[in-house]
């Protein structure tokens, strides 16, 4: 059956948007040709054109970009056993239906409850159910390549992280930087309070139950339906990794 793939990505790339440094170096079919001769025992003559191939190297972290988050990266950790890391992993869990559950109204900086979940599901008149793969809409990705979009969106806390694992969610995603809210947010709360609970709060949950999320998705407002569509996210295999780099796509019926 014909199928429409929408890129739910953003570019990996060094940006102002990246706080932690990223650096790209791209090398040209000019530069290998003394590792083209070496490989090969020929001279640059023998070579097409006296070139070798083009290629890239990257110093990045796991988190950098569109990534898949571990239970490794949460905590040592989870429901009681050694938190698994990225290659661990079932594949199953990351190609399922997708829902999109549009946030945008909600204020920079707040966190979405249980509660807006519940009223956004009842408009689009969708029950989740096991195995779904949940996209939560900020409309932070609008901001990429800019400095303040570190800082924006809205973002999930632990009430409504438990509220998706308790109806069967494993993978759930945002298109801001970071699953919770972002950390200007949580540390004017903990200033605020002194209340330890608020740092991290989605984030730890994952001590207590398994389950992985995407951080800094894009385009979900490029999705036409919020669910009645495929998620395909399958994370890079990082022996022993925190997270994974991630393409994640959504899958519609080609009209």
């Amino acid at each position: 059956m014909p199928v429409r793939i929408i890129d739910l990505s953003l570019p990996l790339e060094d940006s102002p948007s990246e706080p932690l440094p990223i650096r790209v170096v791209h090398e040209d079919h000019s530069q290998s040709v003394e590792m083209a001769c070496r490989f090969f025992g020929c001279s640059a003559e023998d070579l097409p054109g006296g070139l070798a191939w083009a290629n890239d190297r990257l110093e990045i972290h796991a988190h950098a970009g569109t990534h898949v988050d571990a239970p490794w990266h949460y905590a040592p950790v989870s429901e009681g056993k050694k938190a698994r890391s990225i290659d661990e992993m079932p594949l199953e869990w990351f190609f399922g239906d997708g829902v999109v559950l549009d946030m945008r109204w909600k204020e920079r900086g707040s966190e979405i409850r249980a509660a807006d979940l519940e009223v956004a599901l009842a408009k689009l008149g969708y029950e989740l159910k096991a195995g779904d793969i949940v996209l939560i809409q900020t409309g932070a990705d609008k901001l990429w390549g800019t400095k303040e979009y570190f800082d924006a969106g809205c973002g999930m806390g632990r009430e409504s992280t438990l509220w998706l694992l308790d109806r069967g969610i494993r993978v759930m995603g945002i298109d801001a930087w970071g699953w919770d809210r972002p950390f200007w947010a949580i540390r004017e709360e903990f200033q605020r309070t002194a209340d330890p609970s608020c740092i991290w709060a989605a984030h730890y949950v994952g001590r207590e139950r398994e389950y992985c999320h995407i951080e800094k998705l894009a385009n979900l407002d490029l999705i036409p339906v919020p669910h009645g569509f495929k998620v395909a996210c399958f994370p890079i295999k990082l022996v022993g990794g925190s997270a994974g780099l991630c393409r994640p796509v959504a899958i519609l019926e080609s009209d």
